[in-house]
Formats: structure tokens, C-alpha cells, sequence
């Protein structure tokens, strides 16, 4: 009996998340069962409970492939930028991942298309409601520094900005994924992020944050699992892209539509 290494068993881990991420897609998670899974990844039911204690164990490990690269990025940027630009980023930042990085787009989309959240998914809201809460103590606090580097105060406090920026990002992403070729998503992100930070009275950035038009691919549902887990991205790559997102500055009438 050959016994396997850690490679091996981050391997098939790997595969496992995979697997679930194109079949959540196509089937939706509760029409998937952990069997389904467990062949589509070539490995048995037994090495999916080696790894995850249930589906929604394996949900919440799918989800943070992406997210996790994501916080890390946010990380990094909070430590050199302004508190306006850090809060501008956090949400630009996403919406640019979203449009260019297709293993994001696909995660994100069984997340707000393909979950029902009742009987074992109930922890999967649970951390989904988790995900949104430090969201939004991160947004407050930013939104309060910027405010105080900017001498203005806030028409209704720094939560309710925080809520009310949560609600538009949400709002844009859910429309988007729906129907990715109905606008482009980062551009069209760029200017009501910036109209709505100018509603609570902060000035409009100098030289707004470049961010490449990006193309609308569409992923099939009925893509094969072997050729989708080929294709899939890294999840540190939807780091690059958000560092792209933060650089290359163009005038501000091409954030305004002007």
C-alpha cells in the first residue's frame, strides 16, 4: 500500500473543491451530492469526509479560494494607502475580480444564484452573514478615517455609509451576474461608487483608479469537469488583478462619463 503524501492530499483536496465549484454551478449546491463530487474529482465519497466534516464544510473551503486572496490583497493595500483610496479600492477591487477573474465570477454566482440556505446549509449563511458583518466593521472604520482626513461629517454616520455602500456593491454585483453583458460591471461600478462617496460630501478623486474594460464570458453550465477545472484560475491570481485595479491613473472625466 503506497501511503500518500501531503502533496498528494492537497492534490486531491484541490480536486474535490474543483469538482464542487462546476457542479454547484451546473446543478445548483442542493441538487449535488457529495458522491456526485467525489466521482466527478476521479477519488471516493470517503476521501470528501478525510478532508471536509460536510457540503457545507466544502462550500465554505470553495468560497474562501477566492475570498481569502482577496483579504490578503486588502491587506496589503491598507498599509500604503489613504483611508478614502483604501475604502474606494476594497470595493472596486472586487467588482474589477469579479469581471476578469472567472474562477471569482463562478464561485460568486453559485453563491448568489445557486444556494438554498436550509437544513446543513444553514452554516453556510452563518458564515456568509459572518463575511458580510466584518465587511462592514471594516467599511466603518475606513469610512470613519476618511472622513476625519477629509474634515467633513458624515450625513448619517459611518455604519450607514458603511450599509449603504455594502447595499450598492451587492446590488451590482447580483444584477451583473444575472446578465453579464447588460453593462460593464467595472466601469459602471467606478462611477456610482464615486457619485455616492460625493453624495456624503467627500471631494471627487484628482485622477481616478484605471480599470480595464473588461469582457463578459459567459460559462456555460454544461462545461465538462476536467476542462473547467483546467481552465479554472488560481485563486492568487484574483490578487493581480486587484493590484491592477489600484494603479495606472486616468483623468476624471473618464470615471464621471463626461
Amino acid at each position: 500500500m503506497v501511503r500518500r503524501t501531503k502533496a498528494d492530499a492537497q492534490a486531491t483536496r484541490q480536486s474535490l473543491l474543483d469538482a464542487a465549484e462546476v457542479l454547484f454551478l451546473a446543478r445548483g449546491v442542493s441538487g449535488t451530492s457529495l458522491n456526485d463530487i467525489a466521482v466527478a474529482a476521479g477519488t471516493t465519497r470517503g476521501a470528501i469526509y478525510w478532508h471536509f466534516k460536510d457540503k457545507a464544510d466544502l462550500f465554505n473551503a470553495m468560497m474562501e479560494r477566492v475570498t481569502l486572496p482577496m483579504e490578503q490583497a486588502m491587506a496589503e493595500a491598507e498599509a500604503v494607502q489613504p483611508p478614502l483610496q483604501r475604502l474606494r479600492t476594497s470595493v472596486l477591487a472586487a467588482l474589477h475580480t469579479t469581471a476578469t477573474d472567472e474562477q471569482a465570477r463562478r464561485v460568486f454566482q453559485i453563491a448568489t444564484q445557486q444556494v438554498e440556505f436550509n437544513g446543513e446549509m444553514l452554516a453556510v449563511r452563518e458564515r456568509k452573514l459572518m463575511w458580510r458583518d466584518a465587511y462592514h466593521r471594516q467599511l466603518t472604520r475606513q469610512f470613519r478615517a476618511a472622513a476625519t482626513e477629509a474634515g467633513i461629517t458624515l450625513p448619517a454616520g459611518a455604519p450607514q455609509a458603511a450599509q449603504g455602500l455594502q447595499a450598492i456593491l451587492s446590488g451590482l454585483l447580483h444584477d451583473w451576474l444575472l446578465s453579464p453583458d447588460a453593462f460593464d460591471l467595472v466601469r459602471v461600478g467606478v462611477q456610482t461608487v464615486d457619485a455616492y462617496l460625493a453624495g456624503l460630501g467627500f471631494a471627487p478623486p484628482r485622477r481616478a483608479t484605471r480599470v480595464p474594460r473588461a469582457k463578459a464570458h459567459k460559462v456555460p453550465s454544461s462545461t465538462p469537469i476536467l476542462a473547467a477545472s483546467a481552465a479554472a484560475l488560481p485563486g492568487g491570481k484574483a490578487r493581480v488583478a486587484m493590484k491592477r485595479a489600484m494603479v495606472k491613473p486616468i483623468p476624471q472625466k473618464h470615471a464621471t462619463g463626461t
